[in-house]
């Protein structure tokens, strides 16, 4: 920190008005000063000695051990504060960033895996074995407030789930969303996809318990599904178009009809929006399966399920998210 301090007592005296062209001013050592020590000065001997005289300013480079942080230090000559701006050092990109970044990116037109090439998955494999090398959590099930939250599917190679994804590529349907939510106090595990479509979006999801194994292990048991109530749109919104099976569709004949059923269907939205969601119970027994955590910090998680698949999750809110 550095501060500037007025001394308007130092021994002074006049100097002429044209002094010799090789003669220079004197000037004071600054080791020649100690604060705390008085210094005396010869008195002006007028008025307008003391009008010729100008004031001597010393300026001295103090850190904060000498003064303290919290030393405010004023310029007394213009009565304002002395400013120090403290810039940030920008954050250094880890190896891990690096790994994370080009994983998420590797993603990009797969479709959470449905659509990757032999070629692509090969390089998330890579990319997958890279990360887990170097697991910041090598006990996730020890850390369960980073697994604690929202968690959202980029990534899976689950056969499972490719028949589900391929749905999402008809006419005006798509899958949304396919995320996992932990609640790590209650143990509970909630799996859900979100459905959209021109007239309404639902969710499908499942509820279940999971019981901690081992440092890297959990078990999950399917307790309840639940089929989200669909929110009807009271406004029914066509494209002009759309593209199946190669060929485009022309939708503007429906529009006429669409207009003319509009009061109808924010009728029919309302009763529909408001019915409770429905659930049923799970009681089959192999409804069951196990979850290894193989890479874990604050924004993903790398899993592997019990038939050998993978699958690659992003923290709700991460910057990962971002494209």
């Amino acid at each position: 920190m550095a501060s500037i301090i007025q001394v308007n007592q130092f021994p002074c005296r006049a100097l002429s008005p044209a002094p010799p062209q090789h003669q220079k001013p004197s000037i004071l050592p600054l080791n020649s000063i100690k604060f705390g020590q008085r210094i005396t000065r010869k008195p002006y001997s007028s008025i307008h000695e003391f009008g010729r005289v100008k004031p001597v300013f010393v300026a001295r480079v103090l850190d904060d051990d000498e003064w303290g942080p919290e030393k405010k230090v004023e310029e007394e000559e213009e009565g304002g504060a002395v400013g120090v701006a403290v810039a940030e050092e920008p954050k250094e990109v880890t190896e891990i960033d690096s790994l994370k970044k080009a994983l998420v990116d590797s993603f990009y037109g797969t479709n959470r895996g449905l659509s990757a090439t032999s070629e692509t998955r090969a390089e998330i494999v890579e990319l997958i074995t890279q990360l887990e090398a170097k697991n910041p959590t090598p006990a996730p099930t020890e850390a369960l407030t980073l697994l604690n939250g929202k968690w959202i599917l980029a990534y899976t190679s689950f056969s499972g789930l490719y028949p589900l994804l391929s749905r999402g590529t008809f006419p005006l349907v798509t899958v949304e969303e396919i995320s996992q939510t932990i609640d790590s106090e209650n143990f509970t595990v909630q799996n859900s996809i979100q459905f959209s479509g021109p007239l309404a979006t639902t969710s499908i999801s499942t509820n279940a318990k999971f019981e901690v194994r081992s440092p890297k292990r959990v078990q999950i048991k399917f307790e309840e599904g639940v089929i989200g109530t669909p929110q009807v749109t009271d406004s029914i919104v066509l494209p002009e178009n759309v593209e199946f099976l190669g060929q485009k569709i022309d939708l503007t004949p429906l529009k006429g009809f669409v207009n003319s059923v509009q009061d109808t269907a924010s009728s029919v939205a309302r009763t529909i929006s408001s019915q409770p969601p429905l659930k049923f119970s799970i009681s089959n027994s192999n409804a069951q399966s196990w979850l290894l955590t193989t890479y874990l910090d604050e924004d993903l998680r790398i899993s592997r399920g019990d038939a050998g698949s993978v699958f690659v999750l992003i923290k709700e809110g991460s910057s990962l998210l971002t494209p």
